[in-house]
């Protein structure tokens, strides 16, 4: 664990305030749920909670055999966080935020082609250097509760996306809903 030399009191309410320079290095925003750890030594972690965090290795492996069947590029979100990919450089697209595409589907629920996106303002992720795809589909990965995450594929050529490729994102959205569940 990394001493930050930051002292903080906890309030007569028991709060304590997370200062700014940790927030912003962390991407933890006003809103952001954090989960409560305390372990053995009686230490309290909190960390940024992500409903599919638990599911990153899932999310992984599958990224990486949706882009192996199909040669296109995979990614796999939670609500703010693109958690896996495959395909493409990780750090192009790997713990960045989702951009306003993502968040539509997260919305609406309902899948997203690259056709009806152009009707849209932003892009896959909230980074004002967008990576350029020519076409897309985003499915959302539907719990309970409502959408949790989205899976994705993505070509940077002319390559179209038909209902061969949605059956495949159909598939992976269940199964990581699926595997929430459990």
């Amino acid at each position: 664990m990394k001493a930050t030399g930051i002292v903080r009191r906890i309030d007569d309410l028991g709060r304590i305030v997370i200062p700014k320079e940790i927030r912003r290095t962390l991407r933890i925003r006003e809103g952001d749920p954090l989960e409560i750890y305390v372990d053995h030594g009686g230490e309290v972690i909190l960390k940024k909670y992500a409903p599919m965090g638990d599911l990153s290795d899932y999310a992984r492996e599958y990224a990486e055999s949706l882009h192996e069947t199909t040669g296109l590029i995979a990614l796999v979100t939670d609500r703010s966080l693109i958690l896996a990919a495959s395909g493409a450089p990780k750090r192009e697209f790997v713990d960045r935020r989702v951009g306003t595409l993502v968040k539509h589907v997260l919305e609406t629920g309902k899948p997203l082609p690259s056709e009806e996106a152009r009707e849209l303002a932003g892009g896959i992720t909230a980074d004002e250097d967008q990576p350029l795809f020519r076409s897309f589909l985003i499915m959302p990965i539907v719990a309970e509760k409502g959408p949790i995450g989205t899976v994705m594929l993505a070509s940077r050529d002319e390559r179209h996306l038909g209902s061969v490729e949605e059956k495949l994102l159909q598939a992976a959205a269940g199964f990581l809903a699926r595997q929430m569940a459990t």
